[in-house]
């Protein structure tokens, strides 16, 4: 009987520690799925990519280099931009990277995105590739020879150019 009280007796305290877990925890946010038009939603429409953070020590409108444009600015998810700054190796999974590819005239030719999703490509680290034009049309999506012909070229860094993740 003495049990049973003593357990009573902490209930409330029990209840409150539970409410304050509980509402100290936040979702994990929801990835989209493998394919290009969910990810274009994600980026554009549920998540505003523009107000994620820059590749760390890159502004906006660097100094670019083909194909991908003559400036860019690149943002990153907050996985992503940790790794990179922490100097990690390589990016994590769910990691989403977002290149606004401009031309000399500052004109959007393009956006580019890398999005890492577990299983996806393990020959290309899992590498999600997608080009849109300004308008949202899908110009490329998914397993892009043209970006493992050039990216690999950076196989050990993740295949990665903006900077070392070392």
């Amino acid at each position: 009987m003495k049990r049973i009280l003593s357990f009573v007796k902490l209930l409330p305290a029990l209840f409150l520690a539970a409410i304050l877990v509980v509402a100290g925890c936040k979702a994990a946010p929801r990835l989209p799925p493998i394919d290009g038009t969910a990810l274009y939603n994600y980026i554009t429409k549920d998540n505003d990519y523009t107000k994620w953070k820059m590749w760390p020590g890159k502004s906006a409108l660097y100094p670019g280099r083909e194909p991908h444009g003559a400036m860019l600015t690149t943002y990153v998810t907050d996985n992503a931009f940790s790794a990179i700054q922490g100097k990690k190796g390589k990016i994590p999974e769910g990691s989403i990277i977002v290149k606004e590819n401009y031309m000399p005239d500052r004109q959007l030719a393009a956006v580019t995105v890398m999005y890492k999703v577990k299983g996806f490509d393990p020959a290309h680290n899992d590498w999600f590739w997608l080009k849109y034009a300004p308008d949202g049309k899908i110009d490329v999506a998914g397993k892009v020879d043209m970006c493992y012909d050039c990216h690999g070229q950076q196989k050990d860094n993740d295949f990665i150019y903006t900077s070392s993740l070392k």
